[in-house]
C-alpha cells in the first residue's frame, strides 16, 4: 500500500520540531478529519535555509510533511512556491489515492508559511494571505482557524 519512501519518512521523519523565531509559520488542516500540519521556515536573502514541521495525523501526513521540508530546503521562495502536491507525492514514490489529501496539506503548509513570511516582511497584504491555499483547500474541507498546540 505505501512505498518504501513513505514508510521511511514516516518511521524516520526529517526536520521534526519548531524553529524559534521562524521567519514564516504556516498551519493547515482540520482536527475533525485528523490531519494538522504546522511548518516553520528560516529564510535568508530569499532562500529557505531551514524547515521544520509538527504534524498531527496519519503516517502519510507525517511522511508528506517530512518530504515537503526536504524539498523546500535550499530553494528560493519562488522555487518553493512551485512545489505541488504531486511533486511531494512523486518524491515519496506515490501515495494511495485515499491519502493524496495529505500531499495537498503539505503543499498548503509550504504556501501558508511563505505567505506568513511575506506578510511579516511587507511583501504581501495580509488580506491576500488569508486564502493562501485557494479553492483546492475548500474542496477537501480543511479549516485554518484551529490551533495545533497551545503556545
Amino acid at each position: 500500500m505505501y512505498s518504501e519512501k513513505v514508510m521511511d519518512h514516516f518511521t524516520n521523519p526529517r526536520n521534526v520540531g519548531e524553529i524559534e523565531n521562524a521567519d514564516g509559520v504556516g498551519q493547515v488542516g482540520n482536527p475533525k478529519c485528523g490531519d494538522i500540519m504546522k511548518m516553520y521556515l528560516k529564510i535568508e536573502n530569499g532562500v529557505i535555509k531551514d524547515a521544520k514541521f509538527k504534524t498531527f495525523g496519519c503516517g502519510a501526513a507525517v511522511a508528506t510533511s517530512s518530504m515537503a521540508t526536504e524539498l523546500v530546503k535550499g530553494k528560493t521562495i519562488e522555487e518553493a512556491l512551485k512545489i505541488t502536491n504531486k511533486a511531494v507525492a512523486d518524491a515519496l514514490d506515490g501515495l494511495p489515492p485515499v491519502k493524496m489529501h495529505c500531499s495537498n496539506l503539505a503543499e498548503e503548509a509550504i504556501r501558508a508559511a511563505i505567505d506568513d513570511y511575506m506578510v511579516k516582511n511587507g511583501l504581501k497584504d495580509s488580506s491576500d494571505a488569508n486564502n493562501a491555499c485557494g479553492r483546492r483547500c475548500d474542496d477537501i474541507h480543511h479549516h485554518h482557524d484551529e490551533e495545533l498546540d497551545e503556545d
